[in-house]
């Protein structure tokens, strides 16, 4: 049986709801539910409301994704 293949898009964050977990709209409009991946926790790289990232989704589930890369969006303010 061959490994699945994850679903790459890209989207922004529009709502942070805590304990590492974002609501996030894709290009194509559809809001889903994402959360980090393992090596953004690692990094302790923010993901804030706004930002572009790379998220990967499962072909079974097209509700929910990992945030898997922050593309940038708007500059931090501090």
């Amino acid at each position: 049986m061959s490994k699945q293949t994850n679903i790459e898009v890209e989207g922004s964050i529009t709502e942070a709801l805590g304990n590492s977990i974002f609501r996030a709209q894709l290009i194509n409009g559809h809001i889903i539910l994402a959360h980090l991946s393992g090596k953004i926790r690692l990094n302790s790289i923010q993901i804030l409301p706004g930002d572009k990232v790379t998220l990967e989704m499962s072909p079974y589930d097209l509700t929910k994704g990992r945030i898997v890369r922050r593309l940038g969006g708007k500059p931090k303010t501090e």
